[in-house]
């Protein structure tokens, strides 16, 4: 158990960061769960939470907003003194071929995957540098190393948040900091409802394992990650496939 230890998880009021939350939590993490819109969802995730015997907090904000980026960590280490992890899971997709995307969703998408990813690791760094220690894990996906065809412009940013872990790796590791990266195959999540029964059956005939990741599969990935048992593993990207990519 890691009782007292602090993990900020952005997006994390539904879908895989609600799970990475959960599976922190019955490790003993305090969690903070950040949100933007989905603040009831977030909101009841944290008191779920707390009903383990930790602390959980629900903390709105924009993650491609610098300052309010800054106020949330403020406002994490105010009530909890320290962050020891921080989880970049909070990430947007559009299922467009390149011709059909708008400006504003090629923003979106780059805003948050890509830029929330790099100015939260900014803004934290800041604070881990001062503790000499902490971990920061990115959430890629298996299409930033393969490429998705009509996902182009979230295969580029989750490919440039891999390029992007290895280069703070090398800058944070002189203060005891690891930063890793998870690369998700297809995961159980209700993304997939857009799919219809003969593209899940055809997509998961792909995969080795012959099964699509739970959301579970990955927060374990996670949670490995974070804790003392990979203090000697930073600059990685950990695929979570089933074989997918092989």
């Amino acid at each position: 158990m890691d009782k007292n230890k602090v993990v900020l998880i952005t997006g994390a009021s539904k879908g895989i960061g609600a799970q990475i939350a959960k599976t922190f939590a019955q490790s003993g993490y305090n969690v903070v769960i950040n949100y933007n819109q989905s603040k009831i969802q977030a909101e009841t995730l944290a008191n779920e939470l707390c009903s383990l015997g930790v602390s959980a907090i629900a903390i709105k904000a924009d993650i491609s907003n610098f300052n309010e980026i800054n106020k949330m960590i403020n406002e994490t280490i105010s009530i909890f003194g320290h962050i020891d992890v921080l989880v970049n899971n909070a990430g947007v997709c559009s299922y467009k071929i390149i011709i059909d995307e708008t400006i504003d969703s090629i923003n979106s998408q780059i805003n948050t995957n890509l830029l929330g990813t790099i100015l939260c690791s900014q803004c934290i760094a800041k604070t881990m540098i001062k503790q000499n220690f902490g971990k920061i894990i990115n959430i890629s996906s298996i299409w930033g190393i393969v490429g998705a065809s009509g996902e182009t412009v979230y295969s580029a940013t989750k490919g440039g948040i891999i390029s992007f872990t290895k280069a703070l790796a090398k800058e944070l590791s002189y203060s005891n900091i690891t930063v890793n990266a998870i690369a998700p195959g297809v995961v159980e999540t209700e993304i997939l409802n857009k799919l219809t029964m003969k593209e899940k059956e055809s997509l998961k005939e792909e995969i080795p394992l012959g099964r699509f990741a739970s959301p579970e599969d990955i927060a374990n990935g996670v949670l490995f990650l974070a804790s003392d048992k990979a203090n000697y593993i930073t600059g990685q990207t950990l695929q979570i496939d089933g074989g997918f990519n092989n």
